[in-house]
């Protein structure tokens, strides 16, 4: 894939030889210049908008991002990306991402997969460099179907889907993608939709500040295979009473009216929906969001329609020491302890032809 460009001084700079602040990014210039080829009414084209405007928004350096996919429709991503980008294999976009971030930890590293390619094939990769929490950005499209190969079932159907390979429904239970994240280990996890634009962005914006693996599912429509999946929460006449879109420190209020709530149930140790006024129920028996609180987050992860709404935004943000940062440290104190200076180590070639053995302290 052709290097970005970096930004450079305008005319009036190389005239006056005056240095100027370099002109600002905008959306498209983040867009590449090949084809988007991507079924029309496809909900990938509202999440790769969402990330150039995010990424203008941050003014990300060009030349210092890179986009990593595997297989499937959302792993074209990388080619409409006027930034670095691989193309990988099905599944391994994790594992080639944590050795782009070990090699070179000042690039901005995004994963871009979709549901069978991270939670099928790639769950094993996906695992680790959750735990591991190395720094970078998953964003795993969900819906709910292996759209590329034309229409089978993947981890994330719903019992009872009908597919080329289900032909009389589905028996499996589905994967939960962010309380598979969650139980992995995530630091950081966060949920949206393709179609709510503003939500997506600031939902994207805050885990790209944050340091370590950040995950954020993207409920996606596919128009040809699965179209709709997703309706009974995300269509404009019901999303009011069937989404909840939870903010660090507030109560979670829900509602067309933002009369509903939810309270914990001290006997079941659970969240239910509660409507505010009805049988005295005020505003201070809700719940407060707390993203530190991992127990609450993975309540949120698992509420479905109709009983509960389903939650929006950030569910857990509690940061710890990144993958990278502590190996990079870790060789850093050993080089120190043998006295060896970063600019005069031998390099491994070296150490491979020194003899038959070599011995470290």
């Amino acid at each position: 894939m052709t290097a970005p460009e970096s930004t450079t001084l305008d005319t009036a700079t190389a005239k006056t030889g005056k240095e100027q602040a370099p002109e600002k990014l905008q959306p498209k210039d983040y867009a590449s210049d090949q084809e988007v080829r991507w079924c029309p009414g496809c909900g990938d084209y509202a999440i790769l908008k969402a990330v150039q405007k995010t990424l203008a928004d941050l003014q990300a350096p060009r030349e210092k991002t890179v986009f990593i996919s595997g297989i499937g429709c959302a792993a074209r991503f990388p080619y409409y990306m006027s930034t670095y980008g691989f193309h990988t294999i099905h599944g391994r976009a994790p594992a080639l991402a944590t050795g782009v971030k070990l090699a070179n930890p000042e690039l901005d590293v995004w994963i871009a997969t979709g549901d069978g390619d991270a939670l099928s094939i790639g769950g094993n990769h996906l695992l680790h460099v959750l735990r591991r929490n190395v720094d970078l950005q998953i964003m795993l499209f969900n819906n709910e179907i292996y759209g590329l190969t034309k229409g089978q079932y993947s981890p994330t159907s719903k019992v009872g889907t009908q597919s080329p390979s289900t032909p009389t429904g589905s028996v499996e239970s589905p994967v939960n993608a962010c309380s598979f994240a969650l139980g992995a280990g995530a630091r950081f996890v966060a949920r949206s939709v393709d179609t709510l634009q503003k939500h997506l962005q600031e939902t994207l914006a805050q885990a790209h500040g944050h340091r370590g693996a950040s995950f954020v599912e993207i409920m996606q429509n596919c128009i040809v295979y699965n179209d709709n999946v997703f309706g009974h929460f995300t269509d404009k006449s019901v999303q009011a009473d069937a989404q909840i879109h939870v903010e660090h420190g507030k109560p979670l209020i829900f509602g067309k009216d933002r009369d509903k709530g939810l309270r914990l149930n001290a006997r079941t140790i659970t969240l239910e929906a509660v409507t505010l006024g009805e049988n005295d129920v005020g505003e201070d028996e809700l719940v407060v969001h707390d993203e530190s609180n991992l127990r609450l987050a993975q309540m949120l992860a698992a509420m479905e329609p109709p009983h509960l709404p389903v939650a929006m935004g950030v569910l857990y943000n509690n940061p710890a020491p990144t993958y990278e940062g502590l190996v990079h440290q870790q060789n850093r104190a050993a080089l120190d302890r043998h006295g060896v200076d970063e600019t005069t180590r031998a390099d491994i070639n070296s150490l491979m032809r020194s003899g038959h053995t070599w011995q470290t302290n």
